[in-house]
C-alpha cells in the first residue's frame, strides 16, 4: 500500500491475505463485515462477523477477491482508517489505525470518538 485514501477504509495486503484466508478455512460466505458498536471500557468496539449473503445496503470493498462490508454509521466513524494484519510473535491480529479515535483503552479493545 503506497498511500492512505481519507475517504474511504484501507486495507493492508496482509489484512486482505487474512481475511481471504479465514473465508477459506470456514468453507463459505461471501464476504467479511466490520464495524463497531457500542461496548467496552472507552465507547466503542470494532467488530467482525462473516458475511453469508451479499449485503447490497451495507458499503462494500473489493480487495484482491474478497469483499469486506461495512454499514454505513461504521463507515462514517472508520473513514480513513487503516486495517492490518500483525502477527508479531504471540501477539497477532487485526490492528485498526483509525484517526478518528480520540483514545484508546489500555488493553486496547475499545475506543472513544
Amino acid at each position: 500500500m503506497n498511500s492512505i485514501n481519507t475517504s474511504e477504509i484501507n486495507f493492508s495486503d496482509s489484512a486482505v491475505s487474512h481475511f481471504t484466508e479465514m473465508l477459506k478455512e470456514r468453507g463459505k460466505g461471501e464476504g467479511i463485515i466490520i464495524g463497531i458498536k457500542k461496548a467496552g471500557c472507552s465507547g466503542y468496539e470494532y467488530t467482525f462477523d462473516f458475511a453469508d449473503h451479499v449485503l447490497d445496503d451495507y458499503i462494500s470493498f473489493n480487495k484482491e477477491g474478497c469483499t469486506i462490508f461495512v454499514d454505513s454509521t461504521s463507515f462514517t466513524f472508520l473513514k480513513g482508517s487503516l486495517i492490518d494484519y500483525v502477527d508479531d510473535g504471540l501477539n497477532k491480529g487485526i490492528k485498526f489505525i483509525n484517526p478518528n479515535a480520540k483514545a484508546v483503552c489500555g488493553c486496547g479493545e475499545s475506543f472513544t470518538l
